[in-house]
């Protein structure tokens, strides 16, 4: 089985989330990892064979071994598994990885990610809270309180650090500086992540020295109200369910490759040699939720990897379930938010590799091209384009100004901080492993 493609799900309306593996025949799991469960009548299933996620299959059923049945069935048609599939990667000499989680204000969904977080069957690795421009001390006290490591030394501590200004690259900068992995992985505090996902973002770093940056697969948590289930019907995160691996050195068909860095992977769900992401000066600060750019910070940081003559590679057994925004209001600011992220990429990707100028411009009129018949895919044959379709496009006219503007807040705030870089500003080598926790 080498996968399917990623494609919007048809989705009937909001209905329960849950995860099934063909070789378990009748058992239910709650998202990320959690308790059994005994579902019936309709729902969305991540399928899965020996742990390796195949597809989404909506389908109802009566009881719980109807419903079971009904999505297995409705699998096997959408995407029928090998007789020989790939099992989970197994780790010979596992390399120590620090996760890093930004989170601002939303110590509740903090704690169910800290929780899956911990549940991680990955024998090396450390968790890293980095509290960004916080209203209150909520988030300190729960990591402080519940999470400060056991006292007989089992399983990681979780570290607590705090930066004062807003933006969620500064967030990943100022873990970075403390992170002691060789591999630094990355998700939000909207997440819960699979117990198997270290293990899978490891593996294809131990099979090619020359991979610099993992992402993985991102699915629903859940799907409990008309907003979610926009997203999801728009595309989500979906990225497929192929391994996939990108290089300058064998580009793709992609007549706009490397620029569509948004189909590598997001940065909920991704990991990078520690290294190579200090060679890179980390994360641009003028990019990111918080900053006027919106976003584009992990497109960015994908496509400074492969213009640096690194591979990508994306693994859907990595997986990551996200909690959608659950009102329209916060989906409408979402939608905007990604397209504006884009257009910053694009503008940070020329103010970082200008030599990729050229390259850019030939690829413009077929990246117009392209944008046209996503949106036109995603509404429907018979379809306008669709609401969010329209902030998305709006936002990435904005994009590049948004990011100008940060550049520009950023200027100001290096000269009235004296010029000197912070734990938020781009990355110093001599930092690493030096950040202290507050």
């Amino acid at each position: 089985m080498t996968g399917v493609a990623a494609r919007p799900l048809a989705l009937s309306g909001p209905l329960p989330v849950v995860d099934i593996d063909l070789a378990v025949p009748g058992a239910f799991r709650r998202p990320g990892g959690g308790a059994w469960t005994r579902p019936s009548g309709r729902a969305l299933g991540l399928v899965r064979l020996h742990g390796r996620p195949l597809g989404m299959a909506e389908a109802s059923g009566g009881g719980p071994e109807e419903l079971w049945e009904a999505l297995a069935a409705s699998a096997r048609r959408e995407f029928p598994p090998d007789e020989n599939p790939r099992r989970a990667p197994e780790l010979g000499e596992a390399p120590a990885i620090s996760v890093i989680v930004a989170t601002r204000n939303r110590a509740r969904m903090l704690r169910d990610c800290l929780d899956s977080l911990l549940a991680v069957e990955y024998p090396r690795f450390e968790v890293i809270v980095v509290d960004n421009a916080p209203a209150d001390t909520s988030t300190e006290e729960l990591v402080r309180r519940e999470y400060g490591g056991s006292p007989q030394g089992h399983g990681p501590a979780v570290r607590y650090l705090r930066e004062p200004v807003p933006g969620l690259a500064r967030a990943h900068n100022r873990g970075l500086t403390a992170a002691r992995g060789d591999i630094s992985a990355f998700t939000d505090d909207d997440t819960l992540v699979d117990p198997l996902w270290l293990t899978a973002l490891a593996a294809p770093f131990l099979a090619d020295p020359g991979t610099g940056c993992v992402t993985g697969l991102i699915v629903p948590a859940e799907l409990d109200t008309e907003a979610q289930v926009a997203l999801e019907r728009h595309g989500a995160f979906a990225k497929g369910y192929a391994p996939r691996t990108w290089s300058l050195r064998a580009p793709p068909a992609d007549p706009l490759f490397p620029f569509t860095a948004g189909r590598f992977g997001s940065g909920a769900n991704m990991a990078f040699r520690t290294d190579l992401l200090h060679d890179l000066g980390g994360f641009d600060p003028a990019t990111g939720v918080g900053t006027p750019a919106h976003g584009g910070d992990d497109l960015l940081s994908f496509f400074r990897v492969l213009a640096h003559g690194r591979s990508l590679a994306y693994e859907p057994a990595a997986i990551v379930w996200h909690r959608h925004r659950r009102t329209p209001e916060a989906l409408d600011a979402q939608a905007y938010g990604y397209g504006a992220g884009f257009g910053a990429y694009l503008a940070g990707a020329l103010v970082h590799e200008p030599r990729m100028l050229p390259a850019l411009l030939r690829r413009l009129p077929g990246g117009v091209r392209y944008v046209i018949a996503r949106n036109r895919e995603r509404a429907g044959p018979s379809a306008g384009p669709t609401r969010l379709a329209r902030l998305e496009l709006r936002g990435l006219l904005y994009g590049p100004y948004g990011y100008l503007l940060s550049r520009r807040i950023e200027r100001r705030l290096r000269r009235r901080t004296g010029n000197g870089r912070r734990h938020g500003d781009l990355v110093d080598p001599g930092l690493r492993g030096r950040g202290e926790a507050r």
